[in-house]
């Protein structure tokens, strides 16, 4: 299968498009099998969220998480995403299962970021 990814010389730091992230930071708990991490959200996408690696806290990349996110007032996300990445402070998700009527919600908070793609280089 052909990579149309543009690679530099060394062969790393693939040029890609991913859907543009919003910067907006709120309270998280992330959930799962009893145990939960109340957390902050870093960035928001179309498709996944970052947010901070609580202290204490071990997980791997392939793990299923809820995550419920609470947006001023009126406005509460409860999705499950699974985990793409870790780093030292932050963990990435991708969504797994948005709700039905969690949907429209978080299409609106996106904004023009829910059609939006944006360069990154990856590792």
């Amino acid at each position: 299968m052909a990579n149309d990814n543009k690679r530099g010389p060394d062969g790393a730091g693939a040029e890609q498009l991913r859907p543009a992230r919003m910067q907006i930071e709120t309270t998280v708990l992330m959930s799962r099998h009893g145990e939960s991490h109340p957390t902050e959200l870093v960035d928001i996408s179309a498709t996944g969220a970052l947010l901070r690696r609580p202290l204490g806290w071990s997980g791997e990349v392939g793990q299923s998480w809820v995550l419920d996110m609470i947006f001023g007032h009126n406005l509460h996300i409860h999705l499950e995403a699974v985990i793409a990445r870790i780093s030292d402070h932050h963990i990435g998700f991708s969504y797994s299962h948005i709700p039905e009527d969690k949907q429209v919600p978080l299409w609106n908070l996106l904004g023009g970021y829910a059609d939006i793609l944006e360069h990154w280089k990856g590792g």
